[in-house]
């Protein structure tokens, strides 16, 4: 029984290891090399289908240089304005995002920085399971070590949900205002950037009073945000 215990236990390291390496290679290749897919895409995609057979996503990629700076500062504003300044984790956001949380007694701020949400998006799809933080905290750290803070950026602008369906800044600014992403005012920017928590729900209700609120207070934060270039 001993005996198997232990091959057990080296079978899961070795299955572990392979797993790390999986995820550093793909990793690596990203570095120059553009995503199709990611696994929250994959994962959404295959939602939609279970309602109809012939679902397919929205979604464009089109390079850094090809997304309105009015974007880069808006979703920096609203979703991690300390992202050129911290290694992946900004433990000042969520020491705060906490104490917020115990004062409401119960969740209303997360302190997910970029790369963190990066690395769900990527590789994680929506699934929850007991060992997903530390999943998403190794990985986070290999996009830190291996990408430029403008790549990491120019993948999550070109990955992250936008609507029922909708992937990507192009995919978004051609859905909610028929013009391409390079072509997004300020005010455009701050609503994309509002309904980046909850997408799907700001497809269908798109002129809340919070999100009116939400885009009037991202659009001012934006003057003090600087994007990478």
């Amino acid at each position: 029984m001993k005996k198997l215990l232990w091959r057990l236990l080296l079978l899961t390291m070795a299955l572990a290891l392979v797993y790390q390496v999986w995820l550093f290679a793909h990793v690596c290749w990203w570095v120059d090399h553009n995503p199709s897919r990611s696994a929250f895409m994959s994962a959404r995609l295959a939602d939609m289908r279970e309602d109809d057979a012939d679902a397919e996503l929205h979604h464009r990629w089109v390079p850094y240089t090809s997304i309105s700076t009015n974007l880069k500062r808006s979703v920096m504003a609203a979703e991690d304005a300390r992202f050129l300044g911290h290694d992946g984790f900004d433990w000042e956001g969520m020491h705060d995002a906490w104490e917020k949380n115990l004062r409401k007694k119960r969740i209303v701020a997360g302190g997910s920085t970029i790369s963190q949400q990066q690395a769900k998006n990527l590789f994680l799809s929506g699934r929850r399971t007991p060992w997903r933080k530390a999943e998403e905290a190794m990985i986070t750290v290999m996009l830190e070590k291996m990408m430029s803070k403008r790549r990491i950026y120019e993948i999550y602008l070109n990955v992250i949900e936008w609507g029922d369906g909708v992937f990507g800044a192009e995919a978004a600014a051609r859905h909610y205002f028929h013009k391409p992403a390079s072509a997004l005012t300020p005010r455009e920017a701050a609503q994309l950037a509002a309904m980046v928590p909850n997408p799907r729900f700001y497809d269908l209700h798109r002129s809340t009073r919070y999100l009116e609120r939400r885009t009037r207070t991202i659009q001012k934060r934006m003057l003090y945000v600087r994007p990478p270039r």
